[in-house]
């Protein structure tokens, strides 16, 4: 890991740093205000596939109410494949809900005996701009996921997207017992042997689009389009459908207590597969 005037683990690879050292992170400038990259991959179901279809055997999707408590206790009881964390990966396009179902699944685990909040790592906090939407991962790899494959704490600079710029105060990634990574591709085929569990939220297009222009603006549109586009081509390139553990709506008809419970499409407890 890097010193504190340094970036974690060496330089930064193909990101600008916040110049000199100046305090950009004094007022805690997150990814998530003006600036977010908040897509949708042009469809109400990952993939495009049609709503109430799921994307391999075209059998069709039963909602079901789930817990986070439950889902939580199959995390801890899978087995750690990325050193001794259970890495859990939280999967799907911007503006589906996965930030809220991460947060959710971490408060779980707090609650748990022997669980502890886990860190939750957003892939939006790696990003270098709009234009690296989906190269980022290299950072995440040398950052993150190869300190805690030797069992050591990793670390990382969160990007400012108002200032543009890499912020200079580090955060810390401990080698938890779990770790959650939530962001577009968080669960590519890439890691996916090292996942103890991934998870693809969806919700209808229409939706996801409102939100992001809510968020950020009428002004991110042409941007947001663009996102789109890569969105749509990941998702289909990569599978993410087929190969997930689970698929959540994000945008659930179901009634249920969000605080504490999901919906889960495709089988229920029978498609929540933490791998043996």
């Amino acid at each position: 890991m890097g010193s504190a005037g340094g970036p974690p683990n060496g330089p930064v690879p193909a990101g600008r740093q916040c110049p000199g050292s100046s305090r950009c992170g004094a007022q805690h400038d997150h990814a998530r205000g003006a600036g977010r990259p908040c897509a949708e991959n042009g469809s109400g179901r990952p993939d495009d596939v049609p709503p109430g279809q799921a994307a391999s055997v075209g059998a069709v999707w039963v909602p079901t109410v789930e817990t986070y408590a439950e889902l939580g206790r199959r995390v801890l009881a899978g087995p750690a494949r990325l050193g001794r964390t259970r890495l859990v990966a939280v999967d799907g396009p911007s503006g589906a809900g996965k930030s809220v179902f991460a947060a959710r699944l971490a408060d779980a685990l707090a609650a748990l005996p022997g669980g502890g909040r886990p860190p939750v790592v957003h892939t939006d906090d790696l990003l270098d701009g709009w234009a690296d939407q989906l190269t980022f991962w290299p950072r995440l790899e040398r950052w993150v996921l190869a300190p805690l494959r030797a069992g050591k704490p990793g670390a990382y600079r969160r990007y400012s997207w108002v200032r543009r710029c890499f912020l200079p105060r580090e955060l810390p990634v401990p080698p938890a017992p779990v770790v959650i990574v939530e962001g577009v591709s968080a669960a590519r085929a890439a890691v996916r042997p090292e996942l103890t569990l991934s998870v693809l939220v969806t919700a209808p297009a229409e939706l996801r689009s409102s939100r992001a222009v809510a968020r950020d603006g009428p002004g991110i549109l042409p941007e947001l389009r663009r996102w789109h586009a890569g969105e749509r081509a990941h998702f289909a390139a990569d599978g993410t459908a087929d190969a997930v553990d689970l698929v959540v709506d994000g945008a659930p008809g179901l009634p249920h207590d969000p605080g504490t419970e999901y919906v889960a499409l495709g089988g229920g407890k029978a498609g929540i597969r933490c791998r043996s």
